[in-house]
Parts: C-alpha cells; sequence; structure tokens
C-alpha cells in the first residue's frame, strides 16, 4: 500500500512503513516542529488556520474541524476532554488502522495540538477491540510521547500538560457514533443519545469535549506545519487537502491511497487501482462503505469533493470504495449490507429495527424468487420511511445502498420477481 503524491505533498506521511516507527524516526522527518511552534503563540491562532485550511471531519460528517473546536473553546466550563474516535467499524474502510500502526506519532501530535487548542488536559483514543495491533502500537507510542515530554506534565517546557489514554471498544459499529461512543466510555449501553446538547457542550461526563476521527486529527501537524495556504493548493476550493481511500473489490491493486480532492472516482480506479482485474467491465462501485451509495459506471466521472459527490447524492463517508464487476450481484451486495445493519442496529427506534427486518425479508425473497413486484415498491416505501425516521445515523444511513441501487439498477430488483414476465404481458409490452 503507497501514497500515489509526492511525499512532499502528501498529508500523510505514508513512506514511513516499519514494523514499529520509531518517535526519533518521526521527528527525523519534522515530526512535532508543528507543537514546538504552536505552544509558544496563542491557543487561538491553531483553531484560525485549521478554519483558513478548510480542515473537515474525515469520519463521514464532513463537519468544519476549526468551527468545531471554537465551540469547545468558547464553553465556560474549564474541564475538557478530546477523544479521538477510532472505532473504524465501516466494512470496507482501513484508513484508521493504517495511521495508527504506521505513523502513530502524527496521530499524537495532532491530538496535542487539538488539546492545546481548546484547553483541554486530558485525551482519550477509543480504539475498536477487533484492533489489538494498533492498540499495542498506540500504548507504545504514548509511552514513547510520554518519556520525551511530548506528553504528560509540562510539555516541551511550556506548562501545558496533556496526558492520553486508550479507550477499547466493544465491537459495536454504533458506537462510531460521537453520542453512542460517549455512553459506551461512560459505562453505559452504547446507544446513541438525543442531540442537541451536542458534545462539544455537554459530552464525556457532562463536560465539553472535542471529537475528531483518527484521519482529521492525523491532518493537523501538516496544517500548523506548513500553514493553511500550503493545505490549500492540494486538492480544491470547495475541498482543500488530501482523502485517503480504502480501495478494495474487483480492481488490480486494492489498498489505501492518498488522493487530492478533486480526483474522479475513475482515476481512483484506473491510476490508483490499477484497473479492473481480469480485463472485465466495472458494474458498480459502492462509495462510503456499508452506509454509502451504489452508482453505476457513468457516475465516476464525478469528482471526490464535497460539492460536487452532494449534488449527484453521492456520499463520500469514511472513503471506502468498492468495485464490483459485471459478474457481481447488486441484489447479493445490497442484502450484505441489509444484514450487516440488521445485525448491528441496537432496536431502540422502531424505523430501523423493523424498516431493516423487512427490507432484509424481502431481499431475501428477491434472491430466492419468492418476490412479487410489488414487494420492490414496498422494500422502496419501507427504506424511505426508515430513513426519513430513524433516530441516529445508522438507520437513516442504512438505506443509503438501498435507494441509490434501486435507482440505478431497478431492473435487476424486477428481474428476480417470479411476476416480472406477467408485469409486462400486463402492459403489453414484449419482456
Amino acid at each position: 500500500m503507497t501514497a500515489m503524491l509526492h511525499k512532499n505533498d502528501a498529508v500523510f506521511r505514508l513512506s514511513l512503513f516499519q514494523e514499529f516507527p520509531t518517535l526519533m524516526h518521526y521527528r527525523g522527518f519534522g515530526g512535532y516542529e508543528a507543537l514546538a511552534k504552536a505552544v509558544e503563540s496563542n491557543p487561538t491562532s491553531i483553531i484560525e488556520t485549521l478554519a483558513a485550511a478548510g480542515l473537515r471531519g474525515r469520519g463521514g460528517a464532513a463537519f468544519p474541524t476549526g468551527l468545531k473546536m471554537q465551540m469547545v473553546r468558547n464553553n465556560a466550563e474549564r474541564e475538557r476532554y478530546i477523544i479521538c474516535n477510532a472505532d473504524e467499524g465501516e466494512p470496507g474502510t482501513f484508513k484508521d488502522r493504517f495511521i495508527m500502526t504506521h505513523i502513530p506519532f502524527q496521530l499524537l501530535e495532532g491530538m496535542t495540538l487539538a488539546a492545546y487548542a481548546v484547553g483541554a488536559a486530558k485525551g482519550y483514543i477509543y480504539i475498536r477491540h477487533e484492533y489489538p495491533e494498533a492498540q499495542q502500537t498506540m500504548h507504545r507510542s504514548i509511552a514513547a510521547a510520554k518519556a520525551a515530554g511530548l506528553l504528560g506534565d509540562n510539555i516541551l517546557g511550556q506548562g501545558f500538560s496533556f496526558d492520553v489514554e486508550i479507550f477499547s471498544g466493544a465491537g459495536s459499529y454504533l458506537c462510531g457514533e460521537e453520542t453512542a461512543l460517549l455512553s459506551s466510555m461512560e459505562g453505559k449501553k452504547g446507544r446513541p443519545r438525543l442531540k442537541p446538547p451536542y458534545p462539544t457542550q455537554n459530552g464525556l461526563w457532562g463536560k465539553p469535549t472535542l471529537i475528531n476521527n483518527v484521519e482529521t486529527l492525523a491532518n493537523i501537524p501538516m496544517i500548523i506545519g506548513r500553514g493553511a495556504e500550503w493545505y490549500r493548493t492540494l486538492g480544491t476550493l470547495d475541498s482543500p487537502g488530501t482523502k485517503l481511500i480504502s480501495l478494495s473489490g474487483d480492481v488490480e491493486q486494492r489498498g489505501l491511497y492518498e488522493v487530492p480532492f478533486g480526483t474522479t472516482f475513475n482515476q481512483i480506479i484506473e491510476e490508483y487501482g490499477g484497473g479492473m482485474k481480469n480485463g472485465r467491465r466495472v458494474k458498480a462501485v459502492n462509495i462510503g462503505g456499508a452506509s454509502g451509495v451504489v452508482v453505476p459506471p457513468w457516475e465516476l466521472d464525478c469528482a471526490l469533493e464535497y460539492h460536487s459527490c452532494g449534488e449527484r447524492d453521492i456520499t463520500i463517508g469514511s472513503g471506502a470504495v468498492f468495485v464490483m464487476d459485471e459478474s457481481r450481484s447488486i441484489l447479493a451486495n445490497v442484502h450484505n449490507r441489509v444484514e450487516f445493519f440488521l445485525h448491528e442496529s441496537c432496536g431502540k427506534c422502531t424505523p430501523c429495527r423493523e424498516g431493516l427486518r423487512q427490507a432484509g425479508r424481502i431481499i431475501h425473497n428477491l434472491l430466492s424468487g419468492k418476490a412479487v413486484m410489488a414487494d420492490v415498491d414496498n422494500l422502496e416505501r419501507y427504506t424511505r420511511a426508515m430513513q426519513n425516521a430513524a433516530f441516529c445515523g445508522l438507520g437513516q444511513a442504512a438505506g443509503n445502498s438501498l435507494i441509490s441501487s434501486l435507482r440505478y439498477f431497478r431492473s435487476e430488483y424486477e428481474a428476480a420477481c417470479f411476476d416480472y414476465g406477467n408485469q409486462y404481458q400486463r402492459e403489453g409490452i414484449t419482456a
């Protein structure tokens, strides 16, 4: 797995490949220079720089990072927390694991800069239980940073103190949602909370809390070190910087790639992924993971950019791109995602619990030849109801692959119905 950008232009130092990247190795590439520069200035300058750079959250929500930091800093409550969300549960996504195992100090430096900016003295990295290697690497990296005076009390002799602990998640996809994550850390069931209040106001143990994804925090050292103007030379005016793409499926070169915003999905498949395997053609691409959308080949000229993707109802999400060739079944692909969400749903709200159950039943009938044409219409109706009425992001996003595949591949759903031919005969059309 390699980055396609030149290392001098890349945000992530993905060339630092070794079993355990040492602190000395990281500092040899300019690591912690940004922190040394920042702690001698006003903390608000970090927030202003990130806002000017246009950094957005990389976990899927794409909320402006500088604005979120400012919301935490503006609180009258002085006890504040930083949480790195490393509960990477989106199927097909492996970028955060890679950052933690290969460039852990870039993540820790980013967290420390964020803590200095918002006035937090304590931070946590919420890592999924299924990532033991990442947990071990982060534990060792935290210990090394403390020994070097880069974490703990009086960092770099500037009177600023910040400590980090690892919190191991229990393997729930739902805990990737920030309020469910907070409940989990507080020893409660990992279920989402009603918002507002937001974590920036009332987060961990009722205190203002900044929650950011691994990739978001790992962007910060390079931006602070090189400046907002440099960062905006990468990507586009609407979407500055780069995005880590977890590329998998029927391409020649599956792996993790750092891609400048503005790159088209066709380029990601052809230039980064090396094209399709076995000379086959693209049938569909799942963009954004299980909670993302399924799009046909003619949508792949779309640029990886928030505005452009938004115009076409494409969710960038966590950056997972799963490519399917012409031998793949759309129904089987979507059925896999529905079963995943049915398993991961907490069952708290009726739209999600029952909507997924009914969707799963209909798709199972379609795959076994027991469905009728009316079931396809009901599938769309149930899915839209679930998207509009579900309590949290899981239920709202669980129907994305269903709705998008019905939009582009409805004929495949209809052809699976046992009364498909009768439908066309009734309408006087030759099937």
